[in-house]
């Protein structure tokens, strides 16, 4: 069984001194409560990342009220730096990056005289083909027994066309009219509306259009996001931190509820347009749904 650092004891501590329970926790952060077991015994190896255990300490630490950047700051000794595992990530890439790319320039250097000299033969071809056909047309005698022939305007049908022409042309003038005189279509467009707040729950109605595409962003590390069900219970998916972005398309439910935390870093779109709200709540829940129609 693992011991308690001095971190975990500190985080632990607060902790109950909130009167919170694990459960509680989890409920409020979002983060499963493993990953909080975890953060509590100094078990950063079940966590999926550096960066993660990281921002799991510091919702933790909010949550039971103490300074994020105080708590990473005394006790660095206990957290994983994210620094060499992005290094070391980035220095592989570069690596790899570089191993492949000479290859593949050689193979186009090498080929290109082969490719130039193609094209110049190919372009040789084509324009000796086509002075052959000029040649050959300009010598062709006309055929035995064809006679050119003089052709000669009949004066009369040239006014009976005119005039089948003219009357063709107004009887295609009532059709352009009716054409011009057909009603424009109205454009609609979407509007959304904030309807109520009740408590951490903001509602929103979106007329003018019959999509509810969703996308969301996390901007600072200690803000995230979850879908949920109508009864805001179960995830509909995983939670999204920071530079994630989320894609949700409900326009076959016409409702979606999403919930966040620390709101102020958090983008929501609706069909590409920006949604905010006007509570004051860290912790809300948008509760976005289409009009009937």
């Amino acid at each position: 069984m693992l011991l308690l650092t001095d971190l975990g004891a500190r985080l632990k501590e607060a902790r109950l001194a909130k009167g919170l329970s694990l459960d509680d926790l989890q409920e409020v952060t979002k983060i499963q409560k493993r990953y909080l077991v975890g953060i509590e015994e100094g078990n950063y190896s079940i966590m999926p990342g550096s960066f993660y255990v990281r921002a799991f300490i510091k919702q933790y630490a909010e949550a039971v009220g103490l300074d994020p950047e105080e708590v990473l700051a005394n006790y660095q000794k206990d957290v994983p730096g994210a620094q060499q595992e992005e290094v070391a990530q980035a220095y592989t890439q570069n690596t790899r990056r570089r191993r492949i790319t000479p290859r593949s320039s050689n193979k186009i250097l090498e080929m290109m005289p082969m490719i130039i000299a193609a094209l110049f033969i190919v372009v040789i071809i084509v324009f000796s083909w086509y002075l052959y056909q000029q040649k050959a047309a300009n010598k062709l005698p006309p055929e035995e027994g064809e006679t050119q022939t003089p052709v000669q305007m009949d004066n009369n049908k040239g006014i009976a066309d005119n005039k089948d022409k003219d009357s063709e042309e107004e009887a295609e003038k009532p059709e352009e009219q009716e054409k011009e005189e057909e009603p424009v279509e109205e454009v609609t467009t979407q509007v959304v509306t904030q309807t109520a707040i009740n408590g951490e729950d903001v509602m929103f109605e979106v007329t003018g259009t019959t999509e509810l595409k969703i996308r969301t962003e996390v901007a600072e590390n200690s803000s995230w996001i979850a879908f949920r069900n109508a009864q805001g219970t179960d995830n509909l998916g995983k939670e999204y931190f920071q530079g994630e972005i989320a894609e949700y398309d409900a326009t076959a439910d016409g409702y979606v509820r999403i919930r966040l935390g620390r709101n102020a870093f958090v983008k929501v779109y609706v069909n590409d347009e920006l949604v905010t709200s006007t509570s004051d709540s860290v912790i809300q829940n948008y509760i976005i749904q289409l009009a009937q129609q």
